[in-house]
This record gives structure tokens, sequence and C-alpha cells, in this order.
């Protein structure tokens, strides 16, 4: 008897060295792998020209649009090559797709990027991720630092520190209504209140660039000094006394271009660069001139301060019998 196998039944039996069996797949039960099934199956997308692999249980694990879409309920666009093609920005699809998988992912630190994150998460439906993104924006708001900081002068020592300390110009506002002995005129009130604002917004105009400080301890009732490079440039005193029928009264004045000029004016302190000498000369900080007398007109303008009183004091034999006046300056 032959050991060779004849008939039908030999001619059917599979060669051991036949290595791909009729009739069966690369991955299938003979390969000793498992058939794919359609959560395990692998999807290609392209998304705004950002190209990325999953599978179709990471996008059809939460309700999202993204369920939609692999779902049949909506329809998607394919190209030649297979690749879904989705019509968005591809920069924070990644961290979509991470979010989808794991259920949470580091956001990132910039509000700006925080805030794009927010925008893909609202456009894909993704719940989970749009909280998360609301909060942390609603942190940093919270603990966002001010950027106009205005430092309260509690005593003459602490002014002379704060004045060292900085490289920048500085405009302070001294306003201390309790300092008088007399009543005040009718408008001096809303005078004040009209200096108070110009310096709040002063500061927030030019808060990079100048350091503001409020004195509400010092011996005038509204006055406006100017520092650059660490001495006083200039002064606007807004007050005077005035008579009227017999009695003396505290006058508030509003100098408003004056002081806007004042603060313009100390804007050429700014480091790292000195004082210009032609805008020196032209807003009245430096004359003009040169040679021997030049180094000691320097040293004495070291020492000299713009001093500017809206009004000043006038005495009761001054004024004519029965008016109210008031002198310039």
């Amino acid at each position: 008897m032959s050991a060779e196998a004849s008939g039908p039944a030999a001619a059917a039996a599979p060669s051991l060295e036949d290595p791909k069996p009729s009739g069966l797949e690369p991955g299938s039960a003979a390969y000793g792998l498992k058939p794919l099934t359609p959560n395990s199956k692998y999807v290609k997308l392209n998304v705004g020209g950002s190209l990325h692999y999953t599978t179709l249980r990471t996008l059809t694990g939460q309700d999202t649009m993204l369920k939609a879409m692999f779902s049949g309920r909506v329809e998607v666009l394919t190209d030649a090559g297979g690749w879904v093609l989705i019509d968005r920005s591809g920069r924070h699809f990644g961290t979509i797709l991470n979010y989808l998988r794991d259920g949470s992912v580091p956001l990132p630190e910039s509000t700006r990027e925080l805030g794009e994150l927010l925008g893909e998460a609202r456009y894909y439906l993704v719940q989970g991720l749009i909280e998360d993104c609301q909060l942390a924006l609603q942190q940093k708001r919270e603990n966002l630092s001010p950027l106009c900081l205005i430092p309260t002068v509690t005593s003459p020592r602490e002014e002379q520190q704060l004045l060292a300390s900085t490289s920048k110009p500085v405009v302070k506002l001294l306003h201390n209504r309790s300092n008088n002995k007399y009543s005040y005129t009718s408008t001096s009130d809303d005078n004040l209140l009209k200096n108070i604002e110009l310096f709040d917004k002063l500061a927030l105009r030019f808060h990079g660039r100048l350091l503001f400080l409020k004195d509400v301890l010092g011996d005038e009732i509204c006055c406006w000094s100017f520092y650059g490079q660490g001495r006083k440039i200039a002064e606007v005193c807004c007050t005077s006394i005035v008579y009227a029928t017999e009695k003396k009264q505290t006058k508030v004045e509003f100098p408003e271009a004056r002081i806007f000029e004042e603060t313009l004016n100390i804007l050429i302190y700014e480091t790292p660069r000195g004082p210009d000498p032609a805008l020196l000369e032209a807003t009245g900080g430096a004359a003009g001139g040169g040679g021997a007398g030049r180094g000691e007109d320097e040293e004495n303008r070291e020492h000299r301060v713009r001093r500017i009183h809206v009004r000043r004091h006038i005495t009761h034999d001054e004024r004519p019998h029965g008016q109210q006046i008031v002198f310039k300056d």
C-alpha cells in the first residue's frame, strides 16, 4: 500500500508549504488574529490639511458631531485616497481626539489658544471639553493681575523710596479736601472731582510709560507734581484763597490743559533715552545757548522746578472796595 494519498481527498488537502491557503485572507482566524470589527476599524481624517488616524470607537464613543458623522446620520466627504475631509482648522483637532480617547487633556496656558480650543470644542459639540475650557478661562480672568497699579503714598519716606526705585517719570496727585480752614466755593467740589477723574484717565492712558502716585495726607488740597529722573520738574497747584462778601473762601480750579501739557512734557525723561535738548528747549525746559556758560546753566537747571499756581493768594487791602477780584499769575 502506497504511503501517498490518492483520490479527491488528497487533491483537496492543502500543502504545508503553501504560505497562503486558498480562500483565506491575512487577518483571518487561520493566522491567529481576530477579524476587524466596525469599532476597531481605522479612519483616515484630513482636517484642514492636518492628517489624523483614529478608530470608529474613538469617534463614536461620545455624543458629539463626530459620532453623527461616522454613524451614518451625516454625510461625509472623502477623496480618492479614502481620506475623510473635514473643512475645519486642524490645529487643535489632535487635542479633540485625545479628549475623546481619554476623557481629559492638558489645556493650553495661553488665553488665546484656550479660546481657540473652546471654539473647536463647540463646533464638534464635545460638551465635557467645552466645560473644562470655560472653567479655565474663568479662572484666568479671576486671577488676572491688574495692569494699572496706582500706589497711595503713606509717608514722605515711602514717597522718596518710590521715586528712587523707578526709572519712569512720575505723576503725583495730592488731594486732601479736609485740609482746609475756610468754606469752599460753589464749584470747588466739582473741580476737585474733575482733577481726580483726569488723574485716573491719564493713569490708564500712560500706565506703561509713567508711574502714577496718589497722596491723600499732604498739606495741599489739590496739587499735581511731575518728576523726571528722580527730581521734581513741575508743579501745578489748583487751589487759591478768594474773597466774597468780607469772608475768605477756598477755590479749587481744574486747569486741564496745563496738567495734560506737563504730563506730556515729562515723557521726554523716559529711560534709556535722555532728555532731548531740542525738545527741552521747545517745551521751556532748557534754554538755548552753548559754550562755557552751558555747564553752569545745566547745573542750575537741576534744581529748577516749574511751579504753576492757577490763582495766587490776595490780601483784603489789594481788592477794590465792594468787588470780588482774583489776580492771575
